[in-house]
C-alpha cells in the first residue's frame, strides 16, 4: 500500500486584520447583545457597535425569545471558536 500526502505549513490564508479580530471579540461577549421584540411579534438579536455605544447592529429574527437567545449563544460560540484558532491549528495529540 503506498500512501500519498501533501505536506504543507500553516499559513493563515485569510490574515486577518486587527480590526477584524477586535470585531470578533465584541461579538463574542454576550453583554454586547440585546433582544428586540417587533411590531410583527418576532425577536430580533442585535449587538452594539464597537465604535458607537448607540448603534446596534441587526443580526436575525427569530418566532421566540428562547430561539433568539438560542442564536445569540450560537454566534458566540462561533466567534470563540474563530478566535481560538487565530494562530492556527492547535496540537490535539503527538507521538513519540
Amino acid at each position: 500500500m503506498t500512501l500519498f500526502y501533501r505536506t504543507q505549513t500553516w499559513s493563515n490564508q485569510e490574515e486577518q486584520s486587527k480590526e477584524r479580530i477586535e470585531l470578533w471579540k465584541h461579538v463574542a461577549e454576550k453583554k454586547n447583545w440585546r433582544i428586540v421584540q417587533l411590531s410583527n411579534g418576532f425577536y430580533q438579536t442585535e449587538y452594539i457597535c464597537k465604535y458607537n455605544e448607540n448603534l446596534w447592529r441587526d443580526v436575525t429574527r427569530r418566532e421566540t425569545i428562547e430561539e433568539a437567545e438560542e442564536a445569540i449563544n450560537q454566534t458566540v460560540d462561533y466567534y470563540n471558536n474563530k478566535l481560538e484558532f487565530i494562530d492556527g491549528p492547535k496540537v490535539v495529540k503527538s507521538f513519540k
